[in-house]
Parts: C-alpha cells; sequence; structure tokens
C-alpha cells in the first residue's frame, strides 16, 4: 500500500470496470508522468518546473478547446470531456508537483495537509467523478481518505524521503517532541521518537475512519475498491505501530497474511 505513484489508481484491479479502465488509465499515465517529471532524472528544477509549466498550458488548451499536438494530451482531453471531468483536480495535482520541486519541509501540520489536498485528494475527486458519485459528503469523505493514504505514506517513507533531503513530519511536531534532523540522519529510535510517530499514527488513523462511511455509501466494485484501499491503509499504520515506529530498520509494508485481514476486514465493514 503506497501512494507513490498514483498506485492508489486500480488501473489493474479486476474490480475496475472496463468501460473505466482507459479513463483511469489515461489519468493514471497524467499524474504518473507529471510526478515523474518533478522527481526522477537528474534534470535541473528549472527544468522540471518549465515541462510541468507545459502540463498546465496544455490543460489550460483543453479547456478551451484547443488541440494538442502530444498524444497523452489528446486522449485526456477526450477522457475529460466525456466524464465531465474537473480540471481544477488535474492543475491542482501539478501545482503538488512543482511544491515538491523547492518544498523540502512543512512547519505545520495545516501545510501538510494543503500538500495532500493538492498530490492525493483529487484522486478521489477524479475517481467519484468517474463513477458519477461526486456528492458534497462523498468528496468530503474521499478528502480525508486520501489524504490519510498520503500521510500514511509519507511516516512509512520517512527514510526514503530523508535520503532525497525530504522531511514530511512538520517541523512544529518534531520540536514538540525534541527532535532534530540530526536523529532522523542517524536513524535514532528513542521515547521521543517513538512518541511522534505514535501521535501522527493516532491522527491518521482517525482520519482515515472519519472518511471511512463512503466506503459503505458506495455501491458495487467502487464500494469494494474503497473497502480494500482503506482496509489496507489502517493495516500500515499497525505494522507502523508494531515495530514502534521504527521505520529505519524495516519499513512496513503489507505481506500475504496482511492480506488476508484486510479481506476479511473489508468484508466486515
Amino acid at each position: 500500500m503506497s501512494v507513490n505513484h498514483y498506485e492508489n489508481f486500480p488501473v489493474a484491479s479486476i474490480l475496475l470496470p472496463a468501460r473505466l479502465k482507459p479513463a483511469v488509465f489515461a489519468v493514471y499515465t497524467f499524474a504518473r508522468t507529471a510526478d515523474d517529471i518533478a522527481d526522477e532524472g537528474d534534470a535541473t528544477p528549472e527544468q522540471r518546473y518549465a515541462a510541468l509549466d507545459q502540463y498546465d498550458t496544455e490543460l489550460i488548451n483543453i479547456q478551451t478547446n484547443i488541440d494538442s499536438q502530444i498524444k497523452l494530451f489528446q486522449t485526456l482531453g477526450i477522457i475529460i470531456s466525456k466524464h465531465q471531468l474537473p480540471i481544477s483536480a488535474f492543475h491542482d495535482l501539478i501545482s503538488a508537483f512543482k511544491q515538491d520541486i523547492v518544498t523540502k519541509r512543512y512547519q505545520t501540520y495545516d501545510e501538510l495537509l494543503d500538500y495532500c489536498r493538492r498530490s492525493a485528494n483529487p484522486v478521489g475527486s477524479i475517481m467519484l467523478h468517474l463513477y458519477q458519485a461526486a456528492t458534497i459528503q462523498n468528496l468530503k469523505d474521499s478528502d480525508a481518505i486520501c489524504s490519510a493514504l498520503q500521510l500514511t505514506n509519507f511516516w512509512q517513507d520517512i527514510a526514503i524521503d530523508w535520503q532525497k533531503q525530504r522531511i514530511y513530519a512538520p517541523l512544529e511536531d518534531l520540536q514538540r517532541f525534541k527532535i532534530n534532523e540530526k536523529q532522523i540522519d542517524c536513524g535514532i529510535v528513542d521515547t521521543n521518537w517513538q512518541e511522534m510517530m505514535q501521535f501522527q499514527i493516532q491522527r491518521t488513523r482517525a482520519l482515515m475512519i472519519s472518511g471511512s462511511p463512503l466506503c459503505k455509501r458506495l455501491p458495487g466494485r467502487i464500494g469494494w475498491e474503497l473497502r480494500l484501499v482503506v482496509q489496507g491503509g489502517l493495516r500500515i499504520l499497525e505494522r507502523l505501530e508494531k515495530v514502534n515506529g521504527d521505520i529505519f530498520q524495516c519499513r512496513p509494508k503489507l505481506k500475504k497474511l496482511d492480506w488476508l485481514f484486510v479481506f476479511w476486514r473489508a468484508i466486515w465493514m
């Protein structure tokens, strides 16, 4: 379970209706290629920004009915028009990718949630629109689930992100629990670190659970897909607790036995 590279898009899921597969794949391709522009390779920040600016321009062209010369955006334009997808969700994703280029620290939890609002929540919004289920309450619950998934990935990948010179744990929390960046660099797991991680786990779990009624409201395949996603995220949080937040020695991930728990809990939801 990870939201890196937008793996929460069910591009290969047997639960995804055949009629939606071309749309989901097109949106996934857009998100993944834009994410790679921001994060992969050896391009300069200026080059990354310019490439993402081009993505923004292509989105504006879609909105103003200007034909694109790029196949990705030709396909995306058809999908957006056919399913009446909100163009703002795609612009939000680009905004988050641009932020990844320059922002390596977040002072407050609210700042981090604002990033999640643009980096993760648009995925849920797009999926709800594809399923014609984008009501106000559904979107609100989807935002909670998507943000919680993004946060779960942050806590899961603290050691990996440090290698990219990024810290997603809010600096106000590090200060509160008396943790400095040298401790992250050295991978020191003391009582302060364990308490900080438990704090993040608890509020992330609460956020995930707050959005979970959406799983029961959505019918059929999308409901089942979402149940598995939510239970997978909650299971990762349990794994983080089991290792006492020591993601330096063991990055928690779901194994076969974990998936049995996930499926069982999804059924009982």
